[in-house]
């Protein structure tokens, strides 16, 4: 009991020695004595090390020392065998514990315990009522573990400890979830149970689910202070009924015209319902006396089961409302001792009216009878005298409750939460409220209510932290009532509305059983009210979050209480904990139980105390003490520590200085009393508040006290090197700063904020202004609350710097600072507080005492406006404060220490940010006076709150150049923009857009300046060269600032001298033709938008991407809402100069989608337009060139509906020229077309080869002279008409040519493809733009070293731009690919080796991978051509021809490329000759084998070999298609030759195909063995040829599948040299038989094809040699097996 517990064993011994304190004497020294005469001089105990933490018992004391050991001294009545006694300055070492590291110890009255570091709980002393959590024992010698064990959780397991305390039955534990656990005897368990002593620890079930911060026991009675719960928790609806007994907790009774509610509900139980979100008092409002005007209510039930909300009745504004403060529970608080001797006469005279004690909970009808009679009685003299105090009817037993609440008085409402209040409820509630008060108002009650006026903290709504009221005495206290009594609202109504701001508020709707309703109240409920600030900030700064202690707190205590010492206002216990409510505004930090009375503590370094009074303990004398009531200490004294024991409590205080000082209040313990403890009269005394100890300073700095019995400890540091002064000074300046913060918050920004008048005199923008002031002003409150309790604990826990917190997180502080002068100042601009000064003076009153004292001035006579500014700027000196105390702690260390240098620098940070704030400051009243000085329509306009005056004009420093003599010109510099003002007009030019540079003055004599904005650019002539120095400086610097984010904290003059020409900025063009009222958001350089940007047209068009010299260049994003469809076209792609150019992709909004080529906004070049999707009404696909927006040149045209592609000419969107056209259902035509019509010379043939070769006039019509061949050869000729397929007019002569004739025959088949366009007329512009890419402006005329260039920064502009794109994210082997093309291989001019050509070949691999190459591109764009010609409808056999030629077309094409990019190369079939050196040739032939040729002296250059391996395999598939096409027929025949010969067994097809004897083979091997082959033997002989032949599928180029050939041959031949074991030479006559078998065997399904591929796309070099060779007999072997006949 009687002790706090302080945390964390501190690492001292690195701190002392950074910091210079060696002797372990200086830390942690430890005094002691009893009482507080002036002779009591402390004893020290002496120990080896620092004491960290003290505990009292009764006659017992507990330490803790660095280290973790635990020392005992006093009375040891459970120590069996050693000595019970040990004297205070002899303690003994606890033996049992060493081994552990204790963390924290406690002291009950006769038991202890002991924290330990892992969070283990020892306990040890008197054990009979189950203290100790020890089963079996009645004592425990010596330190024992308890096991403190969840045993909701299966196996149970282990809660860690962080805190214990011990009353003088029970023992409480704080777990590190902060949850309560119990165990010991008696109802302060606060357990459900009935059964005692609880062994084992068992959690306080009422605390779960609430964060539980500190527990304090009593001797029978426990506290705990716990944070509060956020507000959306504490939203939910309350019950109406009583959760443990069931009856209503609200209750009201209609009778005639009144309604009489009542909350008042005590449960047995104890037991809390309505314990959260209750309307709270602000901190430090002194509840004062409520007046008993109920008698419906309960008498002796205000227990405070629920503490009725408060909510004022909207409407009340009558006199005597006026005067009335809210107080709950009952409480009464006083201001001096004057007030209390009249309230605390006589227990008579503190019963207003009351029941008497019956046990009912509800007073008799006769009572309530006699009340309403009262209430309507016209003879008002005597209810005065019957109402009077002396002459009250009941007589409530003393220690019932005094003073009953009222919840009848005006405005005072009992609220649950209800969805919506009804007006009328609340007018009718007022209608009510107005009868009782004009009954009061008659009652002449004044003098007793200011009697009682709420005076702690002076004002209702002042802290509690001033106490003594205001300086000046009763006249002006009384002058301030007065001022406060006419027409003001009272301040608890700002209190309750504040709460309402916080979303708390809670509204018991009645039901409509009023009447009476008058209508002036009616008039007043529709008065419209102005919504308040919460000026508690709800959950504290986000940011800091754990970093620093709550301060929104409650006190919840249980327990005995027949003392008064649970304060809830009775003597009754409590089973179950209970909120104080009164405490819970208070910020309370620290909470401490004494044998009887109970202590909080709060931030503003208060002290609230109640219960047992019997010595003075409680400092006060005020009654009753069942309530919390401040201890009466002299202004300025701010407590920041306390202990409490048997009947005295010790606190620890600021005094003048910030060496702490000690005071005492309670039993009073004399030399000769210590004997006899039982001589109560002599040896004890009463203290009336408490009292200085006069040895305090000579203890150096304490940082701690306890108590307990009758003993007093206090620990104490010396101050050796300063460092422990320093702390704290710094501490202790910050609990200074707080209490001002608070008293300003609560005397002057409250009471304002409350004024009536504020929105009138403020108008709205300056109150929103305000109030954003307000919220600012409290969050820098609230920190600095937080900031000062942690410094507190800290002073307490741990001394050193690690645990500053302003060290690692400055920013917290620096940000609110700068955002609280950013407020101050933007009111200030706005003239908001000359504003405010006339309402103001109605409230302070002419003599503004308060608000000089506050604002700390001592001119006389100073403007009320002028004070409000000073008091509203004051925090910012405390920056100056922080620096000095920071630095002054640096001094404590080495220079070269990591602290010294942490410190160094946070002081820096907060000098420089009160440097920068002065600087604000001033800009701010500069340009108040600036806007004073001229008032005016334009200026009003230029008004904002965030603006500041830099510099302006008026004295005709600046002019415009060129302007008319009369015209006048005024220029205005603010923070933001800079102003150009004429007669009637101005112009605003945003400071990011601006750009200033001085005119050079060599020739002129003109200062000129010049200005460039995004639209205008214009001179500025200055008077002097100063002042164009002072200009061009100011301007670059305020330019500077709007650029890096209104300045921060850095200073303006270091900063360089002008702002970066390109810079980021949003901007709204207002004149510029293209982009009026659109706005740009991105780079600027020099007022044109340059770099990333955005615009947005107000018309919804959108452009995002680069830009130069203000116009769209390089690639952008376009977006373009349609006029007609809901939807949006879309480009993507590359600008030039504003304008489409480049490639791009443009969705329309009809769902087209064209891909390709732009110039000047238009299609131009190679692009593909797709129509509609496969399911809509007309899809189709044009691929091809486009010329200002028309398909004109080369295209492929697929309409898809009608199964047609066209391919050929076109010109303005029409077919024009030759071309060809091809149909799903076989049809083919070439010929001429017309304005998108066939019409001229043609061929068509249809899928059965019937031929027309004639006119056309129209699609598919006959029109003129042809030739109808038929399939059989039969012809007409002569004058068709007609559409074909549906009857054809001839007019002419038909031909039955002779079986015979077989020359008329062949000269009858027509040659197709004469009339198609030719191949190297096909798809120019694509060839064109890989040209101009190369920057060529036609084919093969360019420079090559430019080329070059020009593919490098093709390759790093792409790759950049892939980069910047993530969804267009490129493969690891992209990359690499990327990589390995930046080097030019065209590095040795000279003629090309065999090692040089590889390297190209190698180089043209892997540009023609990468679609960021130029001929990557170029290979793509050509592929993508190739497929959208041959696949689909184009998969027609008639077009074979032409896809070859078009491939041959595209080699020869390629090859002019890369001969451009490698002059050296030879031409089409040149020459490479071999290098003479053997091995070099070895390896070369190893190489072109690899290249899969067959090696030559010298290597021939071809087309094909270079290029074909790159382009066939993408090329493939569409082509072999065509082949297997056109092949059809023969390749039935051959395959069913080679299915039908497959059937018979290996020897009988050897023997059928003429193979001699001696090359059968005798055994072949079968998975690794040699089987003998049998006649049965099927697909066993040369089986390693058949699968070698089998990859010719598998192979793309031409010189590949000749390979395979060739690689056949080979494992034939050694299959049969094997055999055959001797040298051997085949000829053709045995070698064909031998192959034909191969072939049969390896089953190649389009063989046919195959073999046409080769034959069109081989290589002419290699027609003649080897290859050539095998490859005729592959042909050959062919046709033979067509031919085959079965015998």
């Amino acid at each position: 009991m009687h002790q706090h517990c302080h945390g964390q064993i501190s690492v001292m011994e690195s701190q002392r020695k950074s910091s210079g304190e060696d002797s372990s004497g200086e830390r942690g020294s430890l005094h002691t004595w009893k009482g507080y005469s002036c002779s009591v001089t402390p004893e020290r105990v002496l120990l080896s090390r620092p004491v960290l933490q003290a505990a009292l018992g009764t006659r017992h004391g507990v330490l803790l020392v660095e280290g973790g050991q635990v020392y005992s001294f006093g009375e040891f009545r459970w120590k069996q065998s050693q000595v019970s006694e040990v004297g205070p300055l002899k303690p003994v070492l606890e033996s049992a514990l060493s081994g552990q590291c204790v963390v924290a110890v406690a002291a009950g009255s006769f038991h202890s315990g002991a924290v330990t570091e892992d969070g283990g709980v020892h306990m040890w002393g008197e054990n009979s009522f189950g203290q100790c959590g020890l089963s079996s024992l009645t004592v425990v010698p010596n330190p024992t573990p308890v096991a403190v064990l969840d045993p909701d959780t299966s196996p149970p397991h282990t809660i860690r400890v962080l805190e214990l305390t011990c009353g003088e039955q029970h023992s409480l534990a704080l777990s590190a979830q902060h949850e309560v656990w119990a165990w010991g005897s008696g109802c302060q368990l606060g357990l459900v149970t009935t059964i005692f002593p609880v062994w084992k620890p068992q959690k306080v079930e009422h605390l779960a689910g609430r964060h539980v911060l500190q527990v304090a026991c009593g001797a029978f009675h426990s506290l705990a202070l716990v944070r509060c719960l956020p507000p959306q928790e504490a939203r939910r609806p309350l019950p109406d009924k009583c959760g443990q007994c069931n009856q209503l907790l609200y209750t009201m009774t209609d009778k005639e015209d009144h309604v009489i509610i009542s909350d008042s509900h005590y449960c047995p139980l104890g037991v809390e319902l309505l314990a959260d979100g209750e309307a709270r008092l602000e901190p430090g409002r002194s509840p004062p006396l409520r007046l008993q005007s109920s008698p419906s209510e309960p008498l002796s039930s205000h227990t405070s089961a629920s503490a009725p909300g408060l909510h004022p009745s909207i409407t009340d504004h009558t006199d005597y409302e006026r005067r009335r403060t809210v107080a709950q529970n009952g409480e009464i608080l006083t201001t001096r001792d004057s007030d209390m001797r009249d309230a605390a006469g006589t227990d008579s005279d503190r019963t207003v009216g009351g029941a008497g004690s019956q046990n009912s909970p509800y007073p008799d009808d006769q009572a309530v009878k006699e009340y309403l009679n009262k209430l309507s009685d016209t003879s008002l003299a005597e209810e005065t005298a019957k109402m009077t105090i002396a002459g009250a009817s009941f007589q409530p037993p003393a220690d019932s409750l005094d003073l009953l609440t009222s919840d009848l008085l005006p405005g005072v409402m009992p609220v649950t939460t209800s969805s919506a209040l009804n007006s009328l409820v609340s007018s009718c509630a007022s209608a009510v409220a107005e009868r009782v008060v004009s009954t009061c108002e008659a009652l002449s009650l004044k003098k007793r209510i200011n009697c009682h006026y709420p005076g702690v903290g002076g004002v209702a709504g002042a802290p509690g932290g001033v106490p003594g009221g205001f300086p000046g005495g009763p006249a002006e206290e009384r002058v301030r009532l007065e001022e406060s009594m006419q027409g003001k609202k009272s301040c608890s109504t700002g209190d309750i509305r504040e709460e309402e701001a916080e979303g708390l508020s809670r509204r018991l709707s009645l039901p409509g059983l009023l009447s009476q309703v008058s209508p002036r109240l009616l008039r007043r409920a529709s008065r419209p009210r102005v919504r308040v600030v919460p000026l508690t900030p709800v959950g504290g700064l986000p940011e800091a979050g754990e970093l620093l202690p709550s301060l929104q707190t409650e006190v919840w205590s249980w327990g005995r209480g027949e003392e008064g010492q649970l304060g809830h206002g009775d003597n009754l216990p409590r089973l179950q904990p209970l909120c104080i409510k009164c405490l819970s505004s208070k910020e309370v930090v620290l909470v401490a139980a004494g044998a009887h009375h109970s202590l909080a503590l709060t931030a503003q370094s208060q002290v609230f105390s109640w219960g047992s009074n019997s010595s003075g303990q409680l400092g006060h004398m005020a009654c009753p003490t069942t309530i919390p009531r401040l201890a009466k200490l002299s202004e300025g004294i701010r407590v920041w520590d306390v202990g409490a024991g048997a009947q005295h409590t010790l606190l620890l205080a600021d005094g003048d200085c910030y060496q702490p000082i000690l005071y005492y209040s309670g039993q009073q313990v004399r030399e000769a009393a210590q004997d006899a403890p039982q001589d109560q009269t002599e040896g004890y005394s009463y203290t009336q508040q408490p009292v200085l100890l006069p040895f305090c300073m000579n203890l150096g700095y304490v940082s701690g006290v306890f108590a307990g019995g009758q003993s007093c400890v206090a620990l104490a540091d010396r101050n050796v090197t300063g460092f422990i002064a320093s702390l704290h000074e710094l501490a202790a300046a910050e609990r200074k700063f707080y209490c001002k913060l608070s008293s300003v918050k609560n005397h002057i920004l409250r009471p304002l904020l409350d004024l009536e008048s504020l929105g009138t005199a403020l108008g709205p923008a300056s109150t929103v202004l305000l109030q954003s002031l307000a919220r600012c002003y409290s969050r820098l409150c609230h920190l600095t609350g937080q900031h000062s309790a942690l410094l507190t604990a800290n002073l307490r826990r741990r001394r050193e710097v690690k645990s500053l917190v302003m060290l690692e997180h400055a920013s917290i502080f620096l940000d609110t600072y700068n955002e609280y002068c950013c407020s101050v100042g933007n009111f200030l601009v706005m003239g908001g507080f000359q504003a405010l000064a006339k309402p103001s003076l109605d409230f302070f009153g002419k003599c503004p005492e308060l608000l000089q004292r506050l604002a700390e001035s001592s001119e006389e006579n100073i403007p009320l406006s002028d004070l409000l500014v000073a008091l509203f700027y004051l925090p910012m000196r405390h920056l100056h404060e922080y620096g000095r105390l920071l630095l002054k702690l640096g001094t404590c260390f080495e220079v070269s220490s990591v602290d010294y240098q942490k410190l160094q620098d946070c002081c820096s940070k907060f000098e420089a940010l009160a440097l920068h704030l002065k600087r604000r400051r001033k800009e701010a009243e500069y340009t108040y006076h600036f806007w004073k000085s001229f008032p005016g329509k334009m200026t009003d306009s230029l008004r904002k709150p965030p603006r500041r005056l830099i510099c302006e004009s008026s004295n005709k420093a600046l002019t415009l150049q060129n302007s008319g003599r009369f015209s006048v010109n005024w220029f205005i510099l603010f923070n933001d923009a800079l102003v150009h003002a004429q007669f009637s007009t101005h112009h605003v030019f945003p400071l990011a857009t601006l750009w200033v540079e001085p005119i050079p003055e060599e020739n002129t004599d003109l200062y000129g300046l010049k200005v460039i904005s995004p639209e205008e650019t214009f001179t500025l002539l200055a008077c002097s060269s100063m002042e164009k120095a002072k200009w061009l400086r100011s301007i670059n610097q305020a330019v500077d600032q709007a650029m890096s984010g209104a300045g921060q904290s850095g200073s303006g003059a270091g900063q360089r001298a002008e702002p970066p020409i390109s810079r980021t900025a949003s901007y709204t063009f207002y004149k510029d033709s293209r982009l009026k009222e659109a706005t740009y958001e991105g780079r600027w350089l020099a007022g044109k938008p340059n770099g990333r940007g955005m615009v947005k047209w107000l018309d919804g068009r959108i452009y995002t991407g680069t830009f130069k010299n203000g116009l769209e260049d390089g690639f952008g994003d376009y977006v373009m809402p349609s006029k007609t469809l809901n939807l949006n076209d879309h480009y993507q792609g590359h600008w030039k100069e504003g304008k489409m150019h480049g490639i791009g992709t443009y969705k329309y909004a009809t769902g087209e989608l064209y891909e390709g080529s732009f110039q000047d906004n238009m299609r131009h070049g190679h692009g593909m337009l797709r129509s509609g999707t496969l399911n809509s009404s007309s899809p189709s696909v044009f691929i091809g060139q486009w010329v200002h927006d028309k398909k004109t040149g080369y295209g492929v045209f697929d309409d898809i509906t009608r199964g047609e592609k066209y391919m050929g000419m076109w010109q303005d969107d029409q077919r024009q020229g030759t071309g060809v056209i091809v149909t799903q259902f076989g049809l083919y035509y070439e010929g001429a077309f017309n304005n998108n019509k066939m019409q001229g010379t043609g061929v068509l043939l249809s899928e059965d080869n019937t031929t027309y070769e004639g006119e056309f006039s129209e699609d598919w019509t006959l029109n003129g002279k042809g030739v109808l061949t038929m399939a059989n050869g039969d012809y007409f000729e002569g004058t068709f008409t007609g559409e074909w397929g549906s009857g054809l007019k001839v007019s002419g002569s038909f031909f039955k040519p002779n079986l015979y004739d077989s020359d008329g025959d062949k000269g009858r088949a027509v040659k197709l493809g004469r009339l198609a366009v030719r191949p190297e007329e096909k798809w120019r512009a694509v060839f064109e733009e890989c040209w101009m890419r190369l920057g060529c402006e036609a084919p093969g005329q360019g420079e090559n070293q430019r080329a070059w260039e020009n593919i490098a920064v093709a390759l790093t502009t792409s790759s950049r731009q892939h980069r910047d794109c993530p969804e267009m994210n490129l493969s690891q082997s992209h990359n690499r690919t990327l990589e390995s093309l930046e080097f030019n291989p065209q590095q040795h001019v000279g003629p090309v080796t065999m090692e040089k050509y590889d390297r190209i070949r190698h180089y043209l691999i892997k540009a023609c991978d990468t679609p960021l190459h130029p001929l990557g591109r170029l290979m793509e764009t050509l592929v993508a051509v190739y497929r959208m010609t041959y696949v689909g409808v184009g998969a027609n056999r008639r077009l074979l021809l032409q896809a070859v030629n078009e491939i041959m077309s595209y080699l020869a094409r390629i090859f002019q490329l890369v001969r451009f990019l490698f002059p050296d190369l030879p031409e089409e079939g040149g020459v490479i000759p071999e290098p003479s050196s053997d091995p070099q040739d070895k390896k070369d032939s190893n190489c072109a084998d690899t290249q899969l040729e067959s090696p030559k002296p010298g290597r021939v250059v071809s087309s094909s070999s270079l290029l074909l391996p790159v382009l066939l395999p993408r090329l493939y598939p569409p082509l072999f298609t065509l082949y297997a096409l056109e092949k059809e027929r023969e390749d039935d025949v051959y395959w069913e030759c080679v299915l039908r010969l497959n059937k018979q067994p290996d020897m009988a097809l050897l023997a059928f195909l003429g193979v001699q004897h001696k090359f059968w083979p005798v055994s072949v091997p079968v998975l690794g063995e040699r089987t003998e082959v049998v006649s049965s033997t099927k697909d066993a002989c040369f089986a390693s040829a058949t699968e070698t032949l089998q990859q010719i599928s598998t192979t793309f180029t031409p010189s590949d599948k000749l390979q395979v050939i060739q690689l056949t041959f080979e494992e034939i031949t050694k299959e049969v040299v094997s055999s055959l074991e001797d040298s051997f030479l085949w000829s053709m006559d045995d070698l064909f038989p031998v192959f034909l078998y191969v072939v049969l065997r390896a089953r190649i399904r389009n063989l046919g094809s195959e073999v046409s591929l080769i034959e069109d796309l081989m290589d002419p070099c290699v027609q003649h040699g080897e290859h050539g060779i095998m490859f005729t007999t592959l042909k050959a072997c062919y046709y033979q097996i067509q031919h085959e006949k079965t015998t």
